[in-house]
């Protein structure tokens, strides 16, 4: 049981590894002082430029829909909204240690937001195409 779970810490870590970052945060975390709260500050700075993104496309998306659309996109956003405020964690409980809560904890919300991004963005390009 062991290797199995070895393999699962490792894969998370893989996704959460901080050289695969976006670069404003590697340099960020370059530039740092190498302790716990510089690099939470990257990560914290790394979380809030992807929220603006995620709130500028939400808006151009929700703006260019219509009726039940709408409505729909509204509540599946209130519903995201809920699960990412959740996510990741797991990462930050303490039972990641340090490098858990400053490093791959942000690093992970991050990566969460993104993907939303890129989602919305794919609902824009099919609501041009209707």
């Amino acid at each position: 049981m062991k290797p199995l779970f070895s393999l699962l810490v490792l894969s998370i870590l893989f996704v959460v590894h901080p050289a695969w970052a976006d670069v404003t945060y590697d340099k960020c975390i370059e530039s740092s002082d190498g302790t716990n709260s510089s690099w939470s500050v990257c990560g914290g700075q790394w979380i809030e430029r992807a929220d603006r993104k995620l709130n500028e496309v939400w808006q151009t998306l929700y703006k260019n829909a219509d009726g039940q659309t709408k409505s729909d996109l509204l509540a599946e956003q209130r519903a995201w909204n809920a699960y990412k405020e959740k996510s990741c964690n797991f990462l930050r409980n303490g039972e990641w240690g340090r490098e858990g809560q400053v490093l791959h904890h942000p690093i992970c919300r991050a990566k969460v937001i993104e993907y939303r991004i890129k989602e919305l963005q794919s609902y824009e390009t099919q609501m041009k195409g209707k």
